[in-house]
């Protein structure tokens, strides 16, 4: 469970996801009754999850989990299977929001990112560990594994190896 991140600027990050919850609860079908929850609470709703996947994020919400996220907009596009150009186009449609298959991979990708960031209390560790090849991986970078979530369920239960200290 994830009870505190330690991510700079994670305020930008609790701010924007508020707002999307705030427009969330807008839209018809949809009612909320927690509007104040911050970020690792919202990742903790899983029923709220699960309704965000299907609406899609606004690119903005995505560009303050981005800016936290040690990837590069190339490692993005990479995890989103499109091309960097397609990435940089939906930056510049005004109400852009992603489809909820690309939701899905950034709300994993931030339960990695905020995971890490706290077992390493870094996001230049962070950064090196996913770049570098584990043994208990398959020899394979654990970035590499990011790709879909079978790869990402591997990592996290590899993060929280480390967390309690047991190195395979």
């Amino acid at each position: 469970m994830i009870t505190e991140y330690k991510i700079d600027k994670s305020d930008k990050l609790d701010d924007a996801i508020r707002d999307y919850l705030q427009n969330l609860e807008e839209s018809p079908e949809i009612r909320l009754i927690h509007k104040d929850l911050d970020f690792p609470e919202f990742l903790q709703n899983k029923i709220l999850v699960s309704r965000s996947i299907r609406k899609g994020f606004p690119f903005s919400l995505f560009e303050e989990i981005k800016s936290l996220i040690p990837f590069s907009e190339t490692d993005w596009a990479k995890l989103f299977n499109i091309s960097h150009k397609s990435l940089q186009r939906y930056k510049n449609e005004k109400d852009f929001y992603f489809k909820p298959i690309h939701t899905e991979k950034i709300i994993e990708i931030a339960e990695v990112a905020i995971l890490g960031n706290e077992i390493f209390d870094s996001s230049k560790k962070f950064e090196k560990w996913l770049n570098t090849p584990s043994l208990a991986l398959g020899n394979l970078p654990p970035l590499d594994l990011l790709m879909d979530s079978y790869g990402k369920e591997l990592v996290m239960a590899e993060l929280n190896r480390i967390d309690h200290g047991i190195f395979v």
